[in-house]
């Protein structure tokens, strides 16, 4: 059996541990996804979820800042998401067929949404990644994309590479850069579909465009580099990147798979101003449920809609998920909490910079508020993944795990989201709580 023995806590995670260890035999790793094999001393087991609030197995009750990595925006069990999922699941769950709630939703979505002409409704994120650089590719003609080193846009082969790699020797030089493999298992030429960059280098891209733009179909990115530190573009960068979309016919895509609905109804290209051709929208569309949105320009997505490109899938538009991304839109529109989550966001990143500065560790906590990174570094700029290998990880996963044991849930990688069922006293609890573990890690 797996037991805690770290910082008087043998019992903590005592029935987890239990499960975990059963889980083992028949999940492979133990767990359902890649990213969940991080939390210490081994994977937990929950038991329910209430505004901001996580209960795990153990009986231990978080403070959660991890909201599922990210979807839940209105805080876990939001009853008037419930509600709506409930009175709709009573009257079906899935009819491979329209329903009057997706054209709502629908239409709620292209209100909002500055490039949202034309949208197609779907399951995840990963999958609608791949529907946008297919409508790239038949728009253009040209067969590759450029892509940004740091960035994640699925699991799938053709973006399972140029994330990043174990440590910047690996990656190549800054402008040519070597597309490392994220996992075993991907075709031999799968690298040959993208040319990876660093973010934030408009200059480069320039270049490489001048050589390129004949078979670059598209450019993704993430407009705020939150998968790497929560990045955010230097100015003039997002903007610079439209230009030469517009100037070599490519089609720019934005990933707002977090972003999106975080930043501001309108997403991040509202909050930023810079509206790209197609954009990608999921986690907290739904507040939970599995729903993901394909936007876009007209003369773009008009391909899906002549069927000459082919977007398709069994369980687009379920019943269930359609609701719950109703519901929360409205919710969100409704209630207008997005000034709540950036004030709150940037108190919390003020307090813990306070709190570290007094334990005299070097915690950058950087990010626009509602979404922000906290992690251990020197470095006084952080503008691109390279920067990231300045990071101290294992004392990023010591302070993870010091938060935990203090009743704090962030993402392993140091990632915090606020939510609109957190309070000011939650602030001040987190606040309360990073300063006690950043005072233990100063003295051990």
């Amino acid at each position: 059996m797996t037991v805690d023995t770290v910082s008087g806590t043998a019992t903590r995670y005592v029935k987890s541990g239990e499960l975990y260890d059963r889980a083992q035999t028949v999940l492979a790793g133990g767990v359902s996804s890649e990213f969940r094999k991080t939390r210490q001393p081994h994977p937990l087991f929950y038991s329910g979820g209430k505004g901001s609030r996580i209960v795990d197995v153990d009986g231990n009750d978080y403070l959660d800042f991890s909201l599922s990595q990210g979807p839940l925006i209105l805080g876990h069990s939001h009853p008037g998401v419930l509600t709506a999922v409930a009175e709709a699941s009573a009257r079906g769950q899935l009819y491979a067929g329209q329903f009057e709630e997706e054209l709502e939703l629908a239409l709620l979505i292209q209100e909002l949404v500055p490039c949202a002409e034309i949208i197609r409704l779907g399951l995840d994120g990963s999958t609608m990644v791949q529907a946008a650089l297919r409508l790239a590719r038949a728009k253009t003609g040209r067969p590759h994309f450029l892509r940004f080193e740091g960035h994640y846009h699925g699991w799938l082969d053709n973006v399972a590479f140029g994330i990043g790699g174990p440590d910047e020797a690996s990656m190549g030089p800054r402008e040519q850069p070597t597309p490392v493999r994220w996992t075993q298992g991907l075709p031999s030429n799968i690298t040959d579909e993208a040319i990876v960059l660093p973010w934030n280098d408009l200059e480069l891209v320039e270049r490489t465009l001048k050589d390129h733009s004949g078979e670059i179909a598209a450019i993704i990115t993430e407009p705020v580099m939150c998968n790497s530190s929560c990045i955010v573009p230097k100015p003039g960068f997002l903007e610079g990147l439209r230009d030469l979309c517009d100037r070599y016919g490519i089609v720019l895509i934005f990933d707002e798979v977090i972003t999106g609905f975080r930043l501001g109804l309108g997403g991040a290209q509202e909050y930023l101003g810079v509206t790209p051709d197609l954009a990608v929208f999921a986690k907290a569309v739904a507040n939970g449920y599995p729903l993901s949105v394909l936007a876009g320009k007209r003369d773009v997505m008009q391909l899906i809609t002549d069927s000459k490109v082919i977007h398709a899938g069994t369980l687009n538009g379920g019943v269930p998920s359609v609701a719950a991304g109703l519901a929360t839109l409205r919710i969100l529109k409704d209630e207008q909490v997005y000034q709540r989550l950036f004030d709150l966001g940037q108190r919390l990143m003020e307090g813990l910079r306070t709190a570290a500065g007094k334990a005299g560790l070097p915690l950058r906590v950087q990010g626009p508020g509602p979404m922000f990174h906290a992690g251990f570094t020197g470095r006084d700029s952080v503008t691109e993944f390279r920067d990231t290998f300045a990071f101290d990880a294992a004392r990023g996963l010591e302070f993870v795990r010091a938060l935990q044991d203090r009743d704090v849930r962030i993402i392993s990688r140091g990632l915090w989201y606020i939510s609109a069922a957190h309070t000011a006293a939650d602030i001040d609890f987190a606040i309360a709580a990073a300063a006690d573990a950043l005072n233990e890690m100063a003295v051990g």
